[in-house]
């Protein structure tokens, strides 16, 4: 027979573990829940569309036309397109033209009435054809002409001068065979069309020449670390006088870096001049780690504003008085994750979509700021009048969504975010000339993804830092209008035969390499 005391305790103890289970399922719950959102992340990552871009529809401020119209009778407006005037003239303005002038044969040329001789009385073009000819590799000798002089030698005056024609120093020296043609052919391959060596060396093999890639390789480095280098450091040098910057950083795998295994994950930096920079820069950078050290160094003697994502290492440089610009790219993204990390059913009407809608709210706002072509004094008075209410409104509802959400759900994730960044997040509104995003750094460090993706890995650091000094320089061109491989071709060129005090001459921006390199306008 049980007692009162014993059945008290029995039910307590019941309720005790009763209790624990509750919470134990709970936890599951939540864990289980997480686990389904990485899921559902992981196959959009896979099978989904990669945009972020989304619908205004939560709160209305630029949709007033559609949810106003959506009861109104429909339109149909037509109209019949004209057809533009001479566009095939317009794409083939400016290319050289071969004629190729097609005649009968001899014993054709017969009048088929009198048997008499035919004669050429007119020509009609029928068509106009795009002619591509394929890279043609040669040989160039290199001739030195020795000149002597016939009067000392008619008159036996000994010691009679022998004078050599000048011959320009060779990209690489003792190499035999480079022309500064075909490193700026193999760096451009590499760097710009993200073609690794060995499909180079394939290439070359099918035009009948062989190449080791272990020669390309060498020229590569010798070419980027002796020739690019000081560009590389007088464009450093102009970025650092800029006082809007952009970076980011991005993983890179080197397999040969002392006192470190090949698995371990090394990085490459990017630093980038803002947008009203009087010349566009794009510098990459080698490291190791990702320690904020290396920011630190390399913005050495920088002040003014950075565009950062929210990576603690950039914090450091507050206190040498940089003032660190977030990116709503990155707080939207947090949101449109949270929104496909849920089951199709749940979206439409998710909190995600509020906070998706605020940020799109404000990215609206700035591209009409563009096409209105604003100075950036007048730019940041309407930021002021406009969008800073919309940015204040969103972080309220971020800060009221904070105890509401799971700390570890994609939502919780994204919310807390917002909250945490607000300071440096609303940064971008103290200069007109700033940034909504970090979108700046973000394209320019694509190419190298692409070319990483294509060749997996670096296998030294010797070459990690020459790849980095080889996209900033073809990266760089680009930015200010040049064809990379005319541009490459013209510094291995010019570098090996100045002295060093002229090398400003070869910035990409200077009317030499402006007039030799730049790309050709398409109208």
């Amino acid at each position: 027979m049980i007692n009162d005391s014993n059945l008290l305790e029995k039910v307590t103890q019941l309720e005790t573990e009763n209790s624990k289970l509750k919470a134990e399922i709970a936890k599951l719950k939540i864990l289980n829940n997480w686990y389904l959102e990485q899921i559902r992340l992981a196959a959009h990552r896979r099978f989904g569309q990669s945009s972020e871009q989304t619908v205004l529809n939560q709160l209305g401020l630029f949709n007033e036309a559609e949810v106003t119209a959506d009861d109104a009778p429909e339109e149909t407006v037509t109209y019949k397109r004209k057809k533009r005037v001479g566009k095939r003239e317009e794409f083939f303005e400016g290319l050289p033209t071969e004629q190729t002038i097609h005649e009968l044969p001899e014993n054709e040329r017969i009048c088929p009435k009198c048997g008499g001789p035919l004669h050429a009385c007119g020509h009609e073009v029928l068509r106009r054809e795009v002619k591509v000819i394929p890279a043609r590799i040669s040989a160039e000798e290199h001739i030195q002409t020795v000149y002597g002089c016939y009067n000392c030698d008619k008159n036996g005056i000994e010691e009679s001068p022998m004078i050599k024609s000048d011959v320009p120093a060779p990209v690489i020296p003792n190499s035999g065979m480079a022309s500064p043609g075909l490193p700026a052919f193999i760096l451009c391959n590499k760097y710009v069309l993200a073609l690794p060596l060995y499909r180079q060396e394939q290439e070359f093999k099918r035009a009948g020449i062989h190449i080791p890639r272990q020669n390309m390789a060498n020229w590569m480095i010798f070419a980027a670390m002796r020739r690019l280098l000081p560009i590389y450091i007088l464009l450093q040098a102009y970025l650092l006088e800029n006082d809007i910057l952009h970076t980011d950083e991005t993983t890179l795998q080197v397999i040969k870096e002392a006192g470190r295994k090949a698995a371990q994950k090394s990085y490459m930096w990017i630093y980038q001049t803002g947008k009203d920079a009087k010349n566009q820069v794009v510098l990459f950078e080698y490291t190791q780690t990702r320690e904020g050290k290396h920011p630190q160094n390399f913005l050495e003697g920088f002040s003014g504003w950075l565009h950062v994502d929210a990576y603690i290492g950039y914090k450091a440089l507050e206190d040498k008085g940089v003032i660190l610009v977030e990116c709503y790219t990155h707080c939207r993204r947090g949101f449109d994750e949270a929104l496909k990390a849920l089951p199709k059913a749940d979206r439409q009407n998710a909190a995600a979509n509020i906070g998706i809608d605020y940020c799109n709210q404000l990215f609206k706002l700035e591209s009409i700021y563009e096409e209105m072509e604003l100075e950036p004094e007048k730019r940041a008075r309407w930021r002021e009048l406009l969008s800073k209410p919309i940015a204040e409104a969103f972080f309220a509802w971020a800060e009221s969504m904070l105890p509401k959400a799971l700390p570890k759900s994609k939502f919780g994730q994204a919310v807390g975010y917002a909250v945490n960044q607000k300071h440096w997040l609303m940064n971008f509104f103290l200069d007109g000339r700033l940034e909504i995003s970090n979108n700046r750094a973000e394209n320019k460090i694509r190419p190298f993804i692409i070319g990483r993706n294509n060749r997996m890995f670096s296998f030294s650091p010797k070459g990690a830092k020459a790849s980095a000094i080889a996209y900033s320089i073809v990266e760089t061109a680009q930015l200010n209008g040049l064809v990379p491989s005319l541009y490459l071709k013209f510094l291995f060129e010019t570098l090996p035969n100045i002295p060093k005090e002229r090398y400003a001459e070869c910035l990409p921006w200077s009317p030499k390499a402006q007039e030799l390199c730049k790309i050709p306008t398409i109208k």
